[in-house]
This record gives structure tokens, sequence and C-alpha cells, in this order.
């Protein structure tokens, strides 16, 4: 199916060219969102006639999110999720959940705009943000569990990392544990023999009671 686009669209072509598509791409998407007009000659001589106005209303639109993008790229927005101790989500990030982050930070978008699949991971995942067929925006999710694991990813540790660490410092506080208590138990050894030892010299002192009797 031919059809005649009417704004740039990606890996397909220019506004105002013709190109063929398959008749469900068209029905399905090009058309119902105003991306295209099937190509009869009525339509293209209606292009026509309308090709100024569209391009400036298209420049208008550029400008407009050129002006985010510059805003928008670039930025780093956390979601919260719940995961296992191996980094996996109960559950998954979305396209509504990267445009709700970037709404509550003040950045208008939909979440159509967003390009991602459903991400299934912690950690800090890349995202394209298309604002204009002309115009995108990369932005990056911090997913993790807290707060403070967010702020322990954006400075460069990975989940295993995290992880590493919090088993070294168990097993080291494990260790002082043991340490701790080989102190107490040698402390005790070395009292139970002053005390035995005081009770050896004591017993030597004692004079016999044969000797008691003859002085």
């Amino acid at each position: 199916m031919q059809v005649i686009l009417l704004e740039r669209v990606a890996k397909l072509g220019q506004m105002g060219d013709v190109v063929s598509v398959k008749p469900g791409y068209a029905r399905n998407f090009l058309l119902p969102q105003g991306k295209a007009l099937s190509a009869s000659d009525a339509n293209i001589a209606q292009f026509e006639a309308q090709k100024a106005q569209l391009e400036a209303r298209n420049l208008e639109t550029r400008k407009e999110a050129q002006s985010l993008a510059d805003r928008l790229d670039g930025q780093q927005f956390i979601v919260i999720r719940s995961a296992s101790d191996a980094g996996s989500l109960y559950g998954s990030v979305t396209t509504r959940d990267a445009a709700d982050a970037a709404t509550e930070a003040g950045f208008s978008i939909d979440r159509k705009q967003v390009m991602l699949e459903p991400i299934k991971e912690l950690g800090l995942h890349t995202v394209t943000v298309v604002l204009h067929p002309e115009v995108d925006a990369t932005i990056t999710l911090n997913v993790a569990r807290s707060s403070e694991e967010a702020e322990l990813q954006a400075a460069g540790k990975s989940i295993q990392e995290l992880a590493a660490e919090e088993e070294a410092a168990a097993e080291f506080e494990i260790s002082e544990l043991f340490d701790d208590i080989g102190a107490a138990t040698s402390e005790d050894s070395d009292l139970v023999e002053t005390v035995e030892g005081s009770g050896d010299s004591s017993e030597g002192d004692q004079p016999e009671q044969g000797e008691d009797a003859r002085s």
C-alpha cells in the first residue's frame, strides 16, 4: 500500500515522501495517528496545497521538542522496586513507569514517547524518549530497592558489587564475634590458672600438724 507521509517517520521517510508499506501498518498506525495519508491523487494534491502550513507547524513543534530535549537529555530518574538479592525485579518497569518518573520530576512526557522493553533487573538503564519525529532525548532509569541503593548505583556500583560488599561485611562481623569469644575464653582460662596457682601456694605455706605439736 502506498501512503504519503505527513511527517518524518523513522526508517521510512521524510514529510512528503510517497512510500510503500504493509496495509496493516498503514491502517493500524500511520493513518489513525495522522502520520500519513493514502497516496491517492486527491490526497497528494491536498498535501501539496497544505505543504507550507504543515512544514511551518512541524518547525514550531520541533523547536518546542528541542527545547524540552535540551533539558531532559542526560537526566537520571530513580524508580524504587522490590527485587531478589540477585537483582531480579518482582514485576517490571514499563514505559508508563518511565513517563511517570520523568513527569514527577517536572518533565511532561507521554508513555508513548518512551522507547523501551520492560525492565526486569535492578541497575542503570538507558532509555530513549522520542519527543518529535526529528528530536529525541536519552535518559537513565536508576532502578533500585531503596534510595540509598540508588545513590550507590549512581556512583557506579553494580548490584553484584553491593551484594559482595554486604556479604564481606557480614563475614567480617562473624569473624569479629568469634575473635571476641576466643579472647573471652582465653581470659577465663588465665583467670582459672591464676586462682589455682594461688591455692597451691597457700597450702604449701601451712605447717604440718606434727611440726606444730613438736614446737
